[in-house]
């Protein structure tokens, strides 16, 4: 008791004498955990994170109670450990790191153009989507952001066209020799059609699920690109975002939450990193 009543006693006292400093630090780290959970939710990596927690709180426990072997024989476990999760967590490590180094400094100064372009382009999608719907014709449709698509796009065949709702309908039609890969849009214009997305690893998604949703889903959790879906089965209009996938869809959510998660964050995006960088030459400038 003595001991815990000290570790309140540190933890009240550095509280009271945090900087500013402390508390971005530890609001940035607090931030980084969070990211990281939602990770581990959105893969299969739960359970072995489940078991990393378990090991490392019998070790502040052993510690805790003094008791030398199981302490001794967990901090090897954990120093070897390391290098397990390392190798156990590497595809995700992997997408994170293509997610950081994939961006684009020139992006952020094509203005409003690229702007006008996306809005255009997104409302030709919701009319073809909805005419799709209707027929029940499967589409699946990527909406490129910040990070680079060029991987897929070189899966594909190359259109370089105006977004269009008539285009979008011939491309996706049971007929046509590029329906049944991807269609990818950048900067408001189709850039490819016939694209083969990578599928999720994510053993937990529903069984029902076909393919085409798996491939939006997969695609959205190695970038930051907004895929949009229309079931072949049902006709449905679905939406993946951040691996995660909103289904069941009216036109009128389906075009907000494309214009919520393009148009807005592009925007938001953009006017922060242009000042930030901005602000950057400023200093440099200045000293």
């Amino acid at each position: 008791m003595e001991q815990f009543k000290n570790s309140i006693l540190q933890t009240v006292q550095y509280l009271l004498s945090a900087r500013v400093p402390d508390i971005i630090d530890i609001l940035i780290v607090a931030y980084l955990i969070y990211k990281l959970i939602g990770l581990i939710r959105r893969t299969n990596s739960h359970r072995i994170a489940k078991g990393v927690v378990i090991v490392i709180l019998v070790l502040w426990v052993s510690d805790w109670f003094n008791l030398t072997v199981i302490h001794f024989l967990l901090s090897k476990t954990v120093e070897v450990g390391l290098l397990a999760l390392v190798i156990l967590f590497q595809p995700e490590l992997r997408r994170a790191l293509e997610k950081v180094g994939s961006g684009s400094i020139m992006s952020l100064f094509r203005g409003n153009v690229q702007v006008q372009a996306m809005d255009t382009a997104i409302m030709q999608t919701v009319i073809a989507c909805k005419a799709m719907s209707k027929n029940k014709t499967g589409a699946l449709i990527v909406f490129e952001r910040i990070n680079k698509l060029d991987n897929q796009i070189n899966t594909g065949t190359i259109v370089n066209s105006d977004t269009t709702a008539e285009l979008l309908k011939n491309i996706f039609y049971n007929k046509a020799p590029l329906h049944d890969g991807a269609v990818i849009i950048s900067e408001g214009r189709i850039s490819a059609a016939g694209c083969m997305l990578p599928l999720s690893s994510n053993q937990n998604l529903s069984r029902e699920l076909g393919m085409r949703h798996r491939a939006g889903i997969g695609m959205s959790e190695h970038s930051d690109a907004v895929v949009a879906i229309v079931s072949e089965e049902t006709g449905a209009i679905s939406v993946a975002v951040d691996g995660m996938l909103k289904r069941h869809l009216s036109p009128e959510t389906f075009e907000k939450i494309l214009r919520n998660e393009i148009i807005i964050e592009e925007e938001l995006s953009t006017e922060k990193k242009k000042k930030s960088y901005l602000d950057f030459f400023k200093v440099n400038k200045n000293g």
